[in-house]
């Protein structure tokens, strides 16, 4: 089968969250199951785009309104990330260093997907499925089936799949001309709330809807940002398949950001080596059990209870553990991180920022991964700790909860905790220390979670099996 992937996001091109990790990995896998899948995405002025060789493979103009513009479609030459890899370049729209944060996203991403659909239109053959990500290729399904320039591919299924529903691109009327002619019978399949509204538009006209976990896909029925009632009445169509990570990538036994490699059969001194030295570095005491956070520093993530939780940990615990935060948001919760420091000596650091080789050290080395978030679509994170033999301690949202399971369930092999509290996570803290020197029991889970199978090709294949469906 041929499935075009369309997306704002795809490792290492560009990438702002999870959907740029999951269009940089499923469709190589999905090739490596016999399929031919590719990525289109727009052509930001990133470093990628300098450091490859790139084909021009065509040149057309349209129209987004009354503005009409050329738009030319390159191709990646070597095919280095294992799917062929085309980018849309507008210029003066896409042709920018940021993927999102400008004035006219609106504009650029709606002038991306008629670029698109106009492409593909002049195909000799069509694909067997496109596959749109999130709300920025969200109007490609209502472009494909209701406008009438482009009625060539109203045969084609396509499959929305949704990261993180509570953005969803609206706009005004007023910017409805923006559109390829449509008939005005099919106003509904755009409106939700009194805009346009791409992501309820691509619920609507998709063939198929997936989210990135089904745990997720239960709570958008509850909690999508005022398209609760669309999930509901749309349930037929929407199932949930959980992300994989790329075991070639998040393998502490080949990591080459890793100076000391481990299995599942020497996890043990592996581990020990790497969280010697990443205690060393940071001024922290390798024989307490180490917790760390790794990710945004926003509400989403739960990282604004940190700073309370780490110090009432010490409060009400006792000084029996370290911690160790990566990255970088919010102004407060990074000023509350580092404020911290002061007052948490010799058992906590914090780096603000991003540093890919420290991330990698950070999993191999911690005894556990603390992930408090509010909204959690899939996470991978957590997946990647697994790997690593880092035992998670997560709050039971999203794909959180589909991916980890408690230890006080039969068979559980991670720590959860019900509400995004202070409360809650200084306890879930207390059972992992406590679970810390619990040895036998403790290293039996490590050797667990590091042979639990997360892969993509489990997950590439429920994607085929959706695909397959539409034939």
């Amino acid at each position: 089968m041929q499935i075009v992937h369309v997306s704002a996001e795809c490792y290492p091109v560009a990438k702002v969250g999870g959907l740029g990790d999951v269009v940089g990995s499923l469709p190589r896998f999905l090739n490596e199951l016999g399929h031919d899948a590719s990525v289109v995405m727009p052509m930001y002025r990133s470093s990628y785009l300098y450091n490859h060789d790139w084909e021009v493979v065509h040149k057309a103009s349209s129209n987004l309104g009354h503005w009409w513009f050329d738009y030319t479609v390159i191709k990646e030459k070597s095919n280095a990330q294992g799917f062929e890899l085309f980018l849309i370049d507008i210029n003066g729209l896409l042709d920018r260093e940021k993927v999102y944060g400008y004035e006219d996203d609106v504009e650029r991403f709606c002038a991306f997907q008629i670029a698109f659909a106009n492409w593909v239109c002049s195909w000799k053959k069509l694909p067997h499925v496109i596959h749109v990500h999130d709300h920025h290729a969200g109007l490609i399904p209502f472009i494909m089936q209701h406008t009438h320039a482009f009625k060539r591919l109203e045969s084609v299924p396509s499959v929305l799949t949704i990261h993180n529903a509570q953005y969803q691109g609206s706009f005004g009327w007023d910017k409805t001309t923006y559109l390829p002619h449509w008939d005005s019978w099919k106003r509904g399949m755009l409106e939700w709330l009194g805009a346009i509204n791409p992501l309820a538009s691509a619920i609507k006209c998709a063939w198929k809807v997936t989210t990135v976990s089904n745990n997720y896909l239960g709570e958008l029925k509850h909690m999508s940002n005022g398209l609760e009632s669309l999930f509901e009445y749309e349930k037929g169509k929407c199932s949930g398949i959980i992300n994989g990570i790329d075991y070639k990538v998040w393998d502490p036994s080949s990591d080459p950001y890793l100076n000391d490699h481990y299995s599942p059969l020497s996890f043990s001194e592996g581990k020990s080596k790497n969280k010697a030295l990443l205690c060393n570095e940071f001024g922290l005491d390798p024989r307490k059990p180490l917790f760390v956070f790794i990710g945004r520093l926003v509400g989403e993530k739960g990282a604004d209870l940190l700073p309370q939780s780490i110090h009432d940990s010490f409060q009400h615990i006792g000084r029996k553990m370290n911690f160790l935060v990566l990255g970088s948001g919010e102004t407060e919760v990074e000023s509350g991180l580092s404020l911290l420091k002061n007052y948490a000596k010799q058992d906590y650091n914090v780096y603000i920022g991003y540093n890919e080789k420290l991330s990698h050290l950070m999993y191999a080395g911690a005894d556990f991964l603390l992930m408090p978030s509010r909204v959690e679509p899939c996470g991978l994170n957590q997946l990647y700790a697994m790997k690593y033999g880092t035992i998670p301690v997560v709050r039971e949202t999203g794909g959180l909860k589909d991916t980890v399971k408690d230890m006080g369930e039969h068979g559980g092999y991670g720590i959860t905790f019900i509400h995004p509290s202070v409360g809650d996570i200084t306890h879930a803290i207390y059972r992992a220390t406590e679970l810390y020197h619990q040895k036998e029991t403790f290293n039996n889970n490590r050797k667990k979670i590091m042979e639990l199978d997360f892969s993509w090709t489990r997950s590439a294949n429920d994607y085929v099996n959706l695909y397959q469906s539409f034939y």
